[in-house]
């Protein structure tokens, strides 16, 4: 009940997502108890894949 291949997680999704939306998710920053946060961490990349 895992996936095999084409995994993807939920920072690649909101990547994805905001890609389509126009967003570079790198440069999406936002701060938070002090701190520089994103919202895909360090993790996400955008799944071409899935815009096909």
């Amino acid at each position: 009940m895992h996936a095999v291949e084409d995994i993807m997680t939920m920072y690649d999704l909101h990547a994805t997502i905001l890609h389509h939306l126009g967003l570079d998710h790198e440069q999406l920053i936002y701060r938070y108890g002090g701190r520089d946060m994103r919202l895909t961490d360090v993790h996400g990349n955008v799944v071409h894949k899935l815009l096909n």
